[in-house]
């Protein structure tokens, strides 16, 4: 780990892994447009399993202003209620996408949990440190950043706990 592409190079989330000097390495493919599972067609086409490639929830935190984070691997769900113990508060829900691209500063499906606007409070599901890696939006559809499961939850302050209801 610890390439960067010139084509990735400048997302916020790039950025933020460069000057925080941690390993990493960024993943590009070729984004479809007609595409609507965008954790899917990351691990498809990445080559990896659906169980290392994380999406990005953003949630609601009860008020219809505050926003978190929720880190899950793409083929779970979210646990909303563990969601909401472990970001403290009565209860979550997904936040409206406009208003999640508006704080975070990235598109729908394309949401990092790295170098967001402001930081928002994060979960990250457990399983991303019992593995090797992991895959997470680099800040656009079609880019993803593998790094540690440990380096992503330093860098986002996240509370690890056991968020993904798997099918």
């Amino acid at each position: 780990m610890g390439k960067k592409s010139k084509e990735a190079a400048g997302t916020p989330a790039l950025v933020l892994l460069e000057q925080a000097g941690t390993a990493h390495t960024v993943r590009a493919y070729q984004h479809d447009d007609a595409a609507t599972d965008f954790g899917a067609e990351a691990a498809r086409e990445l080559g990896v399993s659906a169980e290392r490639v994380f999406k990005t929830l953003v949630l609601d935190v009860g008020n219809g202003r505050d926003l978190a984070v929720a880190v899950v691997p793409v083929n779970a769900k979210l646990d909303l209620k563990a969601a909401a113990i472990a970001l403290g508060v009565k209860k979550v829900s997904l936040a409206d996408k406009h208003l999640a691209a508006q704080r975070t500063g990235y598109v729908p499906g394309g949401i990092s949990p790295l170098g967001q606007k402001k930081l928002l409070p994060t979960a990250l599901d457990a399983s991303a440190l019992r593995l090797p890696s992991i895959y997470v939006s680099g800040g656009r559809r079609g880019l993803d950043v593998e790094l540690g499961g440990a380096d992503l939850a330093r860098l986002t302050h996240a509370t690890v706990a056991e968020l993904a209801v798997r099918p």
